[in-house]
């Protein structure tokens, strides 16, 4: 009888060591595409450029349902994908600082996130279901005219700022105050760029932005003064810029991945519900994580599309 016990301890021991070692989960397609999804404002009413707080939210409790987890710009520039095995990466971002999308309130004498803000329904949704990530990047208009000035609270532009970067979330450049950068010469570019990281470094010292959302998707007449540069002594870059449209994008381990022109999709309900309805039907072209930062799986026949200058030292899986 003790016989016996040892050997059905042992047999369990296996199984789960087995469970540990098993190879990639099936279907992993790390060569897939991924959305970066663009929103402006989080207010009322629903419109062009307006995203209600009731519909932000259905649109997080929709990327949970399917298999979306939330990553962050700058770990999907680095080819840095770490959302759990089976699940899709999918990049937040917010233009124009407009007070929707961060909003304090005072409640019984304390300052408190609104909840109808879009940090106060991504917070909440994340206290709920916290396996979805945290992560989102905000680009920024230091010098725009209110009320798209640091979401527009002057008294609280410092505690905002510190309080997006210490948990998680990333600042991103947007120029100063939303310049057409194709209008200027180098110079007015450079200060538009500059600047905007001056303003930003007088709340966080030192903080450099590492993306550049394009005002209006233009880009400068050379594309190097916005990658690069420096003005008024202070040095900036950009690992990627990010336009307005062009749909989802390529994988950073793909040949057509392009981080100087990274697409996105306008987060409104029409578009949003194409795209999520085009990987439904065509889930060979989503991007699905195999669980593991230092691998990069996708299906044999897709080999040809693996860029040959990975981003860092990664192992390449093959499967079947």
């Amino acid at each position: 009888m003790r016989l016996i016990l040892v050997l059905l301890l042992l047999l369990t021991a296996a199984l789960i060591l087995a469970s540990f070692v098993t190879a990639e989960p099936p279907g992993a397609n790390e060569l897939g595409r991924i959305m970066i999804l663009e929103y402006h404002k989080i207010d009322y009413p629903e419109e062009r450029w307006t995203r209600t707080p009731e519909n932000f939210r259905r649109d997080l409790e929709t990327l949970y349902a399917g298999g979306y987890r939330l990553q962050s710009l700058s770990a999907l520039v680095e080819g840095r994908i770490t959302v759990p095995a089976g699940t899709t990466p999918v990049v937040l971002t917010f233009d124009d600082s407009s007070p929707g999308q961060f909003r304090y309130v005072e409640h019984n004498g304390q300052l408190e996130i609104d909840p109808k803000s879009g940090v106060g329904v991504l917070e909440d949704f994340i206290k709920e279901k916290p396996e979805f990530g945290r992560a989102a990047t905000f680009f920024v208009l230091p010098g725009a005219d209110p009320p798209n000035r640091f979401f527009n609270q002057p008294e609280h532009v410092t505690r905002k700022l510190r309080w997006l970067v210490e948990h998680g979330y990333e600042l991103g450049n947007h120029t100063l105050w939303h310049a057409n950068l194709g209008k200027y010469d180098e110079p007015v570019v450079r200060r538009q760029l500059a600047d905007a990281q001056i303003w930003v470094q007088r709340h966080i010292p030192d903080y450099k932005f590492r993306t550049l959302a394009l005002p209006h998707g233009v880009y400068p007449r050379e594309v190097g003064w916005a990658l690069s540069g420096s003005a008024k002594g202070t040095t900036y870059r950009h690992e990627a810029i990010l336009m307005v449209a062009g749909g989802a994008a390529h994988s950073p381990f793909s040949t057509r991945f392009d981080p100087v022109h990274l697409p996105r999709i306008q987060a409104l309900g029409q578009e949003l519900t194409y795209w999520l309805t085009h990987f439904d039907k065509h889930p060979a072209d989503r991007f699905v994580s195999d669980g593991d930062p230092t691998t990069v799986t996708f299906p044999k026949s897709l080999h040809d599309r693996l860029r040959p200058n990975l981003p860092q030292p990664l192992r390449v899986v093959e499967r079947e």
